[in-house]
């Protein structure tokens, strides 16, 4: 008896950890901050004694971002015994590919998925971050202002010809209350820019948004500086790092959930346990992953590590019991989305995300 009593509660007599799945591109910058802030969490989580005494413990599995390993990663999780819930996946193509994989089996909650495509694909899914059917409302709503009272701005996009690109552009598309010049695709590693700056240009359109990632992102910005092109530079959250340029980037404008200069107590507890940990600043990237984890240990507090019952509970979330994320509450529409428009437009000064002025 006493053999089979330390066989159910581990080797040490202490109770059998909690397990979860993490997944995401971890080789790229956006992934590997996703990562840290997973293992930030769960290493504040343990240090604190754990969930109602069992340890956390994060299985990682790196899915290239790619939307065929994703599903292969999932497979794994479900079959997995002690996996209780997943944090991740990561970006759209790898949730997309996941979800119903995970239908009926295994809760995940994204972090960084923002495809429109990822609402009320599967009731087991959740998501940290809105879609971008509402980032991309936020970011022309502010374009839309940028001109100042009484002029109808005109702008210019250029959009990565991928899930997280052109969900985006085409919200963006849809809220502009100014005049579209153009809207192009660009692949998302872009080997010159020069073209699509020189097709634009003449145009002269008041805003350029662009969107992509910070690769691409810079491209265009050193090539419109390089022709005298200054319109004012747009991005979405996959822009963040671009604040690492602080010359090419200066008074550009991004909008992302969460920024490391966010003033609260909370905000700057987490920036400052980030940096001493990682030797680093993090990004939203980093902040949502952060939550998600969290929610997730919630979760696993309040119901065990019975996978149905996590997810139960995530979807009974409400405004009285979400979990206070950095990035604002978090609870659930019926579509796994978060509830409200977590999304703020910030500008580049000096390498800080500041929040801008009413105006250009």
């Amino acid at each position: 008896m006493c053999a089979l009593l330390l066989g159910l509660c581990g080797c040490s007599g202490k109770p059998k950890p909690y397990t979860v799945g993490a997944a995401g591109p971890w080789n790229t910058d956006y992934g590997l901050y996703n990562l840290q802030g997973v293992r930030l969490a769960a290493e504040e989580i343990n240090r604190a004694g754990g969930i109602n005494g069992h340890q956390l413990r994060v299985i990682e599995k790196d899915d290239g971002g790619s939307g065929a390993r994703a599903a292969d990663v999932a497979e794994e999780f479900i079959a997995h015994p002690d996996i209780a819930a997943v944090i991740g996946h990561v970006n759209s193509s790898g949730t997309l590919s996941s979800a119903r994989v995970y239908d009926g089996e295994l809760a995940a909650v994204a972090t960084s998925a923002t495809s429109p495509d990822v609402s009320g694909i599967s009731k087991w899914v959740f998501r940290v971050i809105s879609s971008d059917s509402l980032n991309g409302v936020a970011m022309a709503q502010f374009a839309s202002s940028l001109v100042g009272v009484g002029a109808t701005p005109t702008a210019s996009v250029l959009y990565e010809n991928n899930t997280y690109g052109r969900g985006l552009a085409d919200a963006f598309r849809r809220a502009f209350r100014g005049t579209l010049i153009s809207l192009d695709p660009i692949n998302a590693d872009l080997p010159s820019a020069e073209p699509y700056i020189s097709f634009l240009k003449p145009r002269q359109p008041d805003i350029l948004f662009i969107a992509g990632r910070v690769s691409s992102g810079l491209k265009i910005i050193h090539e419109a500086k390089k022709q005298g092109f200054n319109p004012v530079f747009l991005g979405g959250d996959g822009w963040q790092g671009i604040v690492t340029d602080t010359v090419a980037s200066e008074g550009a404008y991004i909008g992302m959930s969460f920024t490391p200069e966010d003033p609260s107590p909370a905000a700057r507890a987490f920036v400052a346990a980030f940096r001493k940990k990682f030797d680093t600043t993090p990004d939203a990237h980093a902040a949502l992953a952060y939550d998600a984890t969290m929610l997730i240990a919630q979760a696993l507090r309040e119901r065990g590590d019975n996978r149905k019952a996590i997810r139960d509970y995530l979807a009974a979330l409400t405004v009285k019991n979400a979990y206070p994320g950095l990035t604002g509450p978090v609870y659930f529409e019926k579509t796994g989305d978060p509830v409200g428009i977590r999304f703020r437009v910030f500008k580049v000064q000096r390498g800080l995300l500041t929040v801008p002025a009413a105006g250009r």
